[in-house]
Parts: structure tokens; C-alpha cells; sequence
């Protein structure tokens, strides 16, 4: 229903913000990675929203990002995990990190974050795995174009996207495709 604010930053307290539209203030939910990133108080601010209507509470979740968003979305589907939680979780760990963590299946990382047990871990890993973890290029994409090549050579040889993860790992970030082909399957080989 509401898929975007702009306005003026006219309050700031975690985890959430009051942003004036035209003299309505609208009180929205954002986790800490967005929080961080927000202006000074009587900036301009524009944040995507998630609208959550329920019989005792309308509430407003913002996002800095569309990745985010979508990321919130995918854990609010999942059963036992409430808006509350699935800002927990953003607020706990990177879009990127969470993908990472899905794909490589490490549920002790998830655990790190507030209020998520082993069993609700154990949980968001099998239900997130394929729709959020299944593309490795979105946590290594920020490591240059050669890393996005190597990860798809490997994939290209055979190996799984956790085998070509924990491959690219090891490289060194300023590693050449060539070289970085050469020494993740070095590594793989081990």
C-alpha cells in the first residue's frame, strides 16, 4: 500500500524514525544498517517501506536499499519469524552476509544475532536456501568483476555455488581471473 517515503528526517530514535511528508509524520521501523546511513534530522530522506497490517497495530518498516526490502520480505513468509525478527536479523548482518551465510549453510552466524536461536537458525537456513542463498553473486559481486569471473568458471567446472564460495574465499581480493581460477582450484583440489 506504502511502497516509498520522502521527506524531511524530523526524528531519530532507534529503531525508529519520524519523517515529515507534507506536515504528516510517519513513524517507520528501519534496522540498524539503514539507521546508520540516514541524514541529519531536517534532511531529506527517502526510504522504501513495507506496510504490516495487523488487527492491533499498522506499522511502517523502512529500507535504505531494494535488496533489503526483499530480504525482510522472504524472512516475514516464514513461520515463526515476525516483522520484529526479521529487523533483528537485518540489523544483525548485511543482505550480503545473510545470502552467505544461506548458501554456505553456516548457522552459527545467524545465531550471533539477538533473539535467533539454533532451532529458528536451523529454520531460515532451510527455508531461505534457493530464494536468497542460491546466488552467490550477490555477496561477492562487491569484490570485483574478477571474483564474479572465477565464481563462474568454477560453476562452470562442476563445482557447487558452497564449493566456488569457500574457494573465492581464499583469494586474495586484488587476484587476477587467470590466477584466481588457478589458485581456487588449487584449494578445491586439496
Amino acid at each position: 500500500m506504502i511502497g516509498k517515503l520522502t521527506g524531511i528526517l524530523s526524528d531519530k530514535n532507534p529503531p525508529e524514525v519520524v519523517i515529515d511528508c507534507h506536515g504528516v509524520g510517519y513513524e517507520v521501523n528501519v534496522p540498524m544498517s539503514t539507521f546508520y546511513n540516514l541524514p541529519a534530522l531536517g534532511e531529506k530522506v527517502s526510504l522504501l517501506t513495507h506496510f504490516v497490517v495487523r488487527e492491533d497495530a499498522q506499522i511502517l518498516y523502512g529500507f535504505s536499499a531494494p535488496a533489503e526490502r526483499e530480504a525482510f520480505r522472504l524472512l516475514i513468509k516464514i513461520s515463526g519469524v515476525g516483522p520484529r525478527t526479521a529487523l533483528g536479523v537485518l540489523s544483525g548482518m548485511s543482505v550480503a552476509d545473510l545470502a552467505q551465510a544461506v548458501t554456505l549453510q553456516e548457522a552459527g552466524r545467524l545465531v550471533k544475532v539477538p533473539g535467533i536461536g539454533k532451532k529458528t537458525a536451523e529454520r531460515l537456513l532451510l527455508e531461505l536456501k534457493g530464494k536468497l542463498g542460491g546466488d552467490v553473486g550477490l555477496f561477492t559481486a562487491h569484490a570485483g568483476d574478477a571474483h564474479g569471473d572465477i565464481q563462474q568458471a568454477l560453476l562452470a567446472l562442476g563445482y557447487s555455488d558452497k564449493e566456488a564460495a569457500a574457494a573465492l574465499k581464499l583469494l586474495p581480493a586484488d587476484v587476477g581471473v587467470s590466477e584466481g581460477i588457478k589458485l581456487a582450484l588449487k584449494a578445491l583440489t586439496k
